[in-house]
């Protein structure tokens, strides 16, 4: 098996994860975690969505959170837009780089953005040049790549044509999002394929969901495809309010274990990380789907009360 040497992941949780909670957090502490990310090495943080506060309550401090983030050589906050009006508001509250992303299902893209795909589609390619008129790196996403109803059930000429139709645009990456969980490593490799084939060097970045059980499995098909870019969450948190049963993103930690396990750097801390989860799901009161940020703190403990007897 051929792997890239390196992998870069783009953290999620503070927008993905966040948004999905009912539970009000406060700014200071959603500083604290992204701080906190950065401080564990995560250099791509996407730290909040500038939606409607109507739709996503959790994301109503948006501006005044990006206004108080500090800077960080090497760190990339992004945020979520999802119509123009969101992208001028990223603009106007500092953010370089501004993540799009349009629905590939005509029944999802009503439900989550009122809107057909083929609107969706004329909608982010005006996004796309806005965003180049304001000096912003635009990244565009396509969701329910692999299935949305059933496994593979979006057509596969489809996202090709859209990916070389955007690509060509000038978006700073194209990420093919598993939003229902429904994609296994056949599909990873087939759709991955297709897609590299059209885009040239723009880079290709896989958002995962773990709904299945599959989200481990369909890194490794990604990486044996040559994908270098993924998006986690701390914990595994995260979802859709539009799609019954979707869980979170691919953990974070998770993910880190596995590249380590296959000598992939990525120049992240495993332990900083799981620091930053644990302390979100005690404010939170529940526990995240992700295995491996128990596992480290638990043995980190261990190992300093052993120290301490000694």
């Amino acid at each position: 098996m051929s792997f890239p040497p390196r992998v870069e992941l783009c953290e999620v949780g503070p927008r993905d994860g966040f948004q999905f909670e009912k539970k009000p957090i406060p700014t200071d502490l959603k500083l604290e975690i992204i701080e906190g990310l950065a401080e564990a090495g995560l250099r791509r943080i996407q730290v909040a969505s500038f939606v409607h506060p109507k739709w996503a309550p959790q994301m109503a401090d948006a501006e005044a959170l990006v206004a108080r983030l500090p800077k960080r050589e090497g760190v990339i906050y992004t945020g979520l837009a999802l119509n123009v009006r969101g992208l001028e508001r990223a603009h106007a509250a500092g953010l370089t780089y501004v993540d799009l992303s349009i629905a590939t299902n005509e029944t999802h893209s009503r439900d989550n953005a009122n809107m057909t795909v083929a609107e969706g589609v004329r909608q982010a390619e005006a996004m796309i040049r806005r965003a180049h008129d304001y000096g912003m790196q635009p990244q565009l996403g396509l969701q329910t790549v692999f299935g949305y109803a059933a496994p593979g059930d979006t057509p596969l000429d489809f996202i090709v044509e859209l990916c070389g139709r955007f690509s060509a645009l000038g978006v700073e990456s194209l990420s093919l999002a598993d939003s229902t969980g429904m994609a296994n490593p056949v599909m990873i490799r087939e759709r991955v394929a297709a897609v590299r084939a059209v885009i040239g060097e723009t880079p290709l970045v896989l958002h995962l969901h773990d709904t299945r059980g599959l989200g481990m499995a369909n890194v490794v098909a990604a990486l044996e495809a040559g994908v270098a870019r993924f998006d986690t969450s701390l914990g595994g948190m995260g979802g859709c309010p539009f799609i019954p049963g979707a869980t979170g993103n691919i953990a974070t930690e998770d993910t880190v274990y596995l590249l380590d396990q296959l000598g992939i750097e990525t120049g992240i801390d495993l332990e900083k990380v799981a620091a930053c989860t644990l302390r979100m799901e005690a404010f939170l009161g529940k526990r995240f789907p992700g295995k491996m940020h128990r596992l480290v703190r638990r043995n980190v403990t261990a190992v300093s009360e052993e120290e301490g007897v000694r």
